[in-house]
């Protein structure tokens, strides 16, 4: 049995906002900038994200998320899951227990409960859109135990920022 779809003309689908239009550079109308994470609450540089869509019976949260130069995310793991989609810039990713070189329209896929972690290089921001469930856990940071086991890899240990 499929769900019903309200016609065209129905009140509940006329007020809503279906187009946001792009207002230069990556910013959308009545899309605010906001901050990446409580400052202190986790090591972040340079980082600042927009929630695109969410709620609205939605299953899942579109978010865009960017790096300034040299800057670079939280180390973080968590049972969610990320889809990514990288839109400008160059950088590299921790997924895991490797570290990736990423550009414009690479896409990441980061499973539930994996070590991640974000950097922009230093001469150009990281933008990229980020797909996660609407319902989410709260993230982990890695223990000092797990920070030495993440470092015993050379390239893990000198892209890692905590």
């Amino acid at each position: 049995m499929s769900a019903a779809v309200p016609p065209a003309s129905s009140p509940d689908v006329g007020h809503l906002r279906c187009v946001r239009r792009a207002v230069g550079g990556f910013a959308w109308e009545g899309v605010d900038v906001l901050a990446y994470k409580d400052t202190g609450s986790a090591p972040f540089a340079g980082v600042k994200r927009q929630v695109l869509f969410d709620g609205a019976g939605r299953a899942s949260e579109l978010r865009y998320f960017e790096v300034a130069p040299g800057g670079h995310s939280t180390l973080e793991r968590h049972h969610h899951a990320h889809a990514v989609i990288v839109l400008r810039g160059r950088g590299r990713c921790l997924v895991g227990d490797s570290v990736h070189a990423i550009a414009a329209l690479d896409l990441v896929d980061v499973p539930g409960w994996t070590w991640h972690q974000f950097r922009a290089d230093a001469g150009e921001a990281l933008g990229f859109l980020c797909m996660v469930d609407s319902a989410r856990d709260t993230s982990v940071l890695p223990t000092e135990a797990e920070l030495v086991a993440l470092r015993r890899d050379p390239a893990v240990r000198d892209f890692l920022r905590v």
